[in-house]
């Protein structure tokens, strides 16, 4: 919606115009703002220098990005509740009762809510801070209710019902916001029903349900215990009825237990896969003697609780104690209100037959009554900060003033990296690397993946570098970072995008190119060579070592047409040589420097232009749309710009020098002055000649040409003759 009334004013921000956010009233009128000139359409609600419960607060459908319409409402709702919008501008962290406009009930209800907030803090003033809302659970400690629809044992005045609520919420609970555990509504229906259904449950187990009395489940756990070794030996004892020769096949196992090393006491795994007793054709289980010792307790016990008197078990007798247990085990999985349980069955009797539920829907209904009121008191804090942090946000989001403002930083802007005897301010955390967006900013980009094993947080960040030299910087190279709160992380670069940081460095590119290229193929063949030396090397030594015939002796007549071969790639640099001096022959020192000049600028001038394009060019919005941003406007990085941001070491005057590193030094600076002055010697002597040579062929010229026309006079002999 785009309203040409409002009188906006516009200023160049970073290489492009933007309008200026520098009232109250135009904070007011954001919403007419023609949505072509916001620099930002949407920016991500996490991960920013700023305060989160701002930013939450900013995002009002929760979707994780914060929309212009949403920071127009937020601009509107302010500026409404407030009675003097200017006050946005001071950006302070404390609004006095008069700045609230009564005239506006949403502003009355606020300014009622801050009442309430300072009177349950136990505070008499006029004002109210961001330190007061801060804290909820100390706003409403010593609340009976609070409009959360939550009930604590302190919310009733009967000791009986806190400790009814106590019980509830020892099942099922909520924090309150005091902090305390508390109960809704819906934990009491589910406790009610439990007791009920754990009643009705408990008072179907009649007498029959139980074979043993109380001591069913415990007898069932010990039938349970021996169930399958039981069985076990009753199939061994059918076997044995069945054929007399596999009773050795079916007893105890004399070798393994004899292949037992060690304490045998320790060894109740493999006694314990022994039969339970000795098999017989009679089919009768011991209860007292004959077990395995490794069973023995669990049988006794098994037998004391379904057959105390028995000495042995028959397998009838056996299936018969299994099949008691069917009842029992049928209505145990009829079970319900197993929340209950633990209470006991008479506790819960108790609490049904007193029916303290309508007492309880009550407490919460009152609780409930007061949710508007405690919303206006969450509303409280949200104005509190709002006031704080609006126009800080806004100046990141509709102008991007911050991030050109040499005082300040931007929210993107995460904190500093230190690498390469550099530090750069631009950093900004990101998913991870998107060379194909982030090459689009012309900028100089290193990826770092960050981490802190001591807090155990990690995250990635894009570093831009805008001065200095990259000889250095490669994937995998370390370096520290320290967020803006001075946290320190090891940073480690996962990925670079390349991009030219000066004309000056662009010069030099192409040059350095080729050195590096010549480098890596002199590297090669010398790491060939030394593998291919190794190799001869260890087939001598293996031929030796089996006593072969060593390999043929020098030839001296293959190496001389190496040499030869050499001698000749020599002579044709010589030649080629030759032929550059014959080329500048004959022209001045001034001409030679010039032509050197003009072959320099063919070589480095479409480097330094490309590079000059790209540093006019050097956008930030690929790199924020990369991390979710979604840019409406260019935010340039100037080179004058770009120095701000990343800083190079600066050394002072050493006073107090290694002795072998002068000595170095000094040795350094010898050879280069030699190098120079052997060069200045070369081009001077070159002149020199080149100029003597000028003046004898000049002063050759006039002779020639006599002679030339004698030549061409007839001969005085044929002249004679012809006479």
């Amino acid at each position: 919606m785009k309203n040409e009334n409002y009188p906006w004013k516009f200023a160049s921000v970073g290489g492009a115009v933007r309008v200026k956010i520098e009232s109250g009233e135009d904070i007011a009128h954001l919403g007419e703002l023609d949505r072509k000139l916001w620099t930002v359409l949407s920016c991500p609600a996490l991960g920013l220098e700023f305060d989160e419960k701002t930013l939450k607060l900013l995002d009002g459908d929760g979707d994780g990005n914060i929309h212009v319409d949403e920071v127009i409402a937020a601009a509107q709702w302010l500026t409404r509740v407030l009675k003097n919008p200017e006050e946005l501008l001071q950006e302070a962290d404390e609004l006095k009762f008069s700045d609230f406009n009564t005239d506006d009930p949403d502003g009355a209800r606020l300014l009622s809510s801050a009442g309430q907030i300072l009177k349950n803090l136990g505070l008499k003033k006029d004002s109210i801070a961001l330190e007061d809302t801060a804290d909820n659970v100390k706003i409403f400690a010593s609340t009976k209710f609070n409009g959360d629809g939550i009930i604590t044992p302190a919310s009733a005045d009967d000791e009986a019902i806190s400790k009814l609520i106590e019980t509830i919420a020892g099942i099922g609970s909520a924090t309150d916001r005091s902090g305390e555990q508390g109960i809704t509504a819906d934990h009491v229906e589910a406790f009610y029903a439990a007791c009920a259904d754990f009643k009705a449950w408990k008072d179907a187990g009649v007498k029959e349900v139980f074979p043993y009395g109380d001591n069913t489940a415990a007898a069932l756990d010990a039938v349970n215990a021996v169930s399958a070794k039981v069985d076990d030996f009753f199939m061994r004892c059918k076997l044995i009825g069945f054929d007399d020769a596999t009773a050795g096949a079916v007893d105890v196992n004399v070798e393994k237990i004899a292949a037992i090393e060690g304490n045998l006491a320790d060894a109740t795994e493999e006694i314990g896969a022994q039969p339970l007793a000795k098999p017989v054709a009679t089919g009768l289980l011991p209860l007292k003697e004959g077990l395995n010792p490794a069973w023995k307790a669990a049988v006794e016990a098994m037998a004391s609780l379904v057959a105390p008197k028995a000495e042995s078990l028959s397998e009838e007798q056996w299936k018969a104690i299994v099949a008691s247990f069917a009842p029992y085990t049928a209505w145990m999985g009829e079970k319900k209100g197993e929340q209950v349980e633990a209470l006991g069955i008479d506790e819960v009797n108790t609490i049904l037959k007193e029916d303290r539920k309508a007492v309880l829907i009550d407490l919460l209904d009152k609780d409930k009554a007061l949710e508007a009121e405690a919303l206006s008191i969450e509303e409280v804090d949200k104005l509190l900060r709002l006031n704080k942090n609006f126009y800080r946000f806004l100046n990141n989001y509709v102008v991007m003033s911050d991030f050109y403002d040499l005082e300040r930083k931007s929210i993107f802007q995460a904190g500093r990296l230190y690498i390469d005897q550099r530090s750069t301010d631009l950093c900004v955390k990101v998913a991870g690397p998107s060379p194909e967006i982030s090459s689009l900013s012309g900028m100089y980009i290193l990826y770092c993946a960050c981490t802190n094993s001591v807090i155990g947080k990690s995250f990635n960040i894009a570093a831009v570098l805008t001065a200095g030299d990259v000889d250095g910087l490669r994937e995998g190279k370390n370096a520290i970072f320290y967020d803006r709160d001075g946290v320190d992380y090891d940073a480690k670069v996962i990925s670079i995008v390349e991009n030219p940081l000066s004309v000056r460095q662009a010069f030099w590119t192409p040059y350095k190119k080729v050195a590096r290229m010549i480098s890596d193929r002199i590297d090669k063949k010398a790491a060939a060579k030394s593998e291919n030396s190794l190799a001869g090397l260890n087939s001598a030594t293996d031929t030796a070592a089996q006593g072969k015939a060593p390999a043929a002796p020098f030839d001296i007549a293959k190496y001389a047409g190496i040499f030869a071969a050499v001698g000749m790639a020599l002579g044709l640099i010589g030649a080629a040589l030759a032929g550059v001096v014959a080329a500048f022959k004959g022209i001045t020192f001034w001409q030679f420097l010039l032509v050197v000049a003009v072959v320099l600028l063919i070589i480095s001038g479409p480097f330094m232009l490309i590079a000059w394009r790209k540093l006019r060019r050097r956008d930030l919005g690929p790199v924020l749309n990369a991390n979710g941003w979604a840019m409406n406007a260019k935010s340039l990085v100037s080179v004058k710009f770009g120095k701000t941001l990343t800083s190079l070491a600066e050394f002072p005057k050493l006073t107090d020098v290694d002795p072998k590193a002068r000595k170095a030094a000094r040795r350094k600076r010898f050879f280069t002055c030699l190098i120079c002055l052997l060069i200045l010697a070369g081009l001077g002597y070159w002149f020199y000649t080149a100029r003597i040579l000028k003046k004898e062929e000049a002063a050759q010229e006039p002779a020639q040409e006599e002679v030339i026309v004698q030549e061409d006079a007839p001969v005085l002999e044929d002249i004679e003759t012809d006479e």
